[in-house]
């Protein structure tokens, strides 16, 4: 175990030494945009309010809410992990530091749940949107706030969600994807 974590470490600090004022501003936005999931509420919201797209925006929503009870309800109180800088005291934060516990990252957890639905209803859109969820949870490493175990497990409990969203809706309410040519099923 102790090499496991001297790896996850290594990893954080490699990053430690890329930082730059430009690219330190850019993944506090970047990871803003994670914040409580606001973005990916937001394509919800929209999608939501227009009859041609409103059931892709309640997958997106369903999956979102579905990520906030799996990963930030249930996981980080069982798993109980703290944050990699709770241990360091040479680390500065960009960002406040976050409160709760570290794993899963549900940044990356709702990022990949949207993205993910995204994708599986539209290709094009979704791959841009994949990226997105990706910055976000690098974001989430390169601010110390989360180890990358917490950001792999988040975007792969994300995309899990995503996939089980959209299957349940294609085959309980009948809603495919955008794509036509693309099945879910």
């Amino acid at each position: 175990m102790d090499f496991f974590m001297s790896m996850e470490y290594a990893v954080l600090d490699f990053l430690q030494t890329i930082h730059t004022k430009f690219l330190d501003a850019i993944m506090v936005f970047i990871t803003s945009l994670g914040d409580a999931g606001i973005l990916w509420i937001f394509i919800a919201l929209i999608l939501l309010v227009t009859k041609k797209y409103r059931k892709y925006g309640m997958i997106i929503a369903a999956s979102l809410l579905l990520g906030l009870l799996i990963g930030n309800i249930l996981l980080k109180n069982l798993v109980g992990r703290e944050r990699p800088f709770a241990s360091r005291e040479d680390i500065e934060l960009l960002i406040h530091a976050p409160r709760d516990f570290s794993f899963p990252s549900c940044h990356t957890l709702s990022s990949f749940a949207a993205a993910g639905s995204i994708y599986y209803m539209n290709k094009r859109w979704g791959l841009a949107a994949l990226i997105i969820a990706a910055l976000i949870g690098l974001s989430r490493l390169y601010l110390y706030v989360h180890f990358v175990t917490d950001v792999l497990a988040g975007m792969l409990i994300g995309l899990l969600i995503a996939y089980a969203m959209t299957k349940v809706a294609a085959v309980k309410f009948h809603v495919f994807p955008l794509d036509h040519e693309r099945k879910v099923l």
